[in-house]
């Protein structure tokens, strides 16, 4: 289940963006569709660091989203997100590249992903992305 939304109009958005929460994200996860894939990927960073497990379900693609999501195993702290790229295949495929930066059980962790996004209906999802190793 979900946790309500606790920031502020104020609050800097959880993805990094520069914008407050209410002017980035906040649309998105009120049901505004994602006009790019990066805009997806940066608004379903800051549902993670914000526990919107809903939001990140219905923003999957179907095909590839599991039945749910449990954020709270193991606790996870999100501090912060670089986008290192983003490009567009089609008007209908998208990736981003990135890396989120974390803290599970206390214990720094780097993700870099490059991930794989799909415009159905008027609206992006988030199908998979591969891990590039580090450099």
């Amino acid at each position: 289940m979900s946790k309500k939304n606790k920031a502020g109009a104020l609050e800097p958005c959880p993805c990094g963006s520069g914008s407050g929460y209410a002017q980035c994200c906040a649309p998105y996860h009120g049901g505004l569709p994602a006009s790019t894939p990066e805009a997806l990927m940066r608004s379903r960073y800051s549902a993670y660091a914000m526990g919107l497990s809903d939001y990140l379900l219905a923003s999957w693609y179907a095909g590839t989203r599991p039945e749910t999501l449990d954020l709270s195993d193991p606790p996870t702290k999100w501090i912060g997100l670089q986008v290192l790229g983003a490009q567009m295949q089609d008007a209908s495929h998208g990736t981003v590249e990135f890396v989120a930066r974390c803290r599970i059980n206390g214990r720094a962790e780097r993700m870099h992903e490059a991930s794989r996004f799909v415009k159905e209906g008027g609206r992006w999802y988030y199908v998979d992305g591969d891990f590039p190793s580090a450099a």
